[in-house]
């Protein structure tokens, strides 16, 4: 089902536009990233002592946990499947456009993409706030449940707003 944007409260579809374009950011990031990856791998460019530049550059101990996860994860890239790693991130990239699509459309299936994808990071994302309170564990989580507060809202708690008008 589609909703009728001429027949929805304009600032639903703001709402939902707004999260949308936050879908499609995080989806060009990731996009960007992986684009950055295959070139520096094409190029047998040393991941890991990229890592280590970026690191110093920011004056970040190696020797801390972040960074440590970090420098792990480069000395992996370099050893793991380029194609599985690629393709993963496809993946996620595809999502968060089809996502972002659907809710700057206002479909209901991508509201309810929206409720499932953002409901899965929230028990990683209370695990990596476990490990260590940071701002920026906390602003993940925090907009994550903001997201997920508002979708919820928009999908259950105004339906007089809405009119179904044919089925997507």
């Amino acid at each position: 089902m589609h909703i009728d944007i001429k027949q929805t409260d304009s600032a639903h579809i703001k709402g939902l536009r707004s999260v949308a374009a936050v879908e499609i950011v995080k989806g060009v990031l990731v996009l960007g990233i992986t684009i950055a990856f295959v070139v520096l791998l094409r190029r047998d460019v040393d991941l890991q002592t990229i890592a280590l530049r970026m690191l110093d550059f920011f004056h970040i101990d190696p020797a801390r946990h972040f960074a440590a996860l970090f420098l792990n994860a480069a000395e992996r890239a370099m050893d793991s499947n380029v194609f599985l790693v690629v393709g993963f991130a496809g993946i996620y990239v595809a999502l968060r456009f089809i996502e972002g699509y659907g809710l700057w459309r206002g479909r209901v299936w991508a509201e309810w993409m929206a409720l499932v994808s953002g409901t899965i990071y929230l028990p990683l994302e209370i695990r990596e706030l476990l490990k260590g309170a940071t701002l920026l564990r906390w602003g993940f989580l925090i907009t994550n449940l903001v997201i997920l507060a508002y979708i919820a809202y928009v999908r259950f708690g105004d339906r007089k707003a809405r009119e179904f008008v044919s089925a997507d």
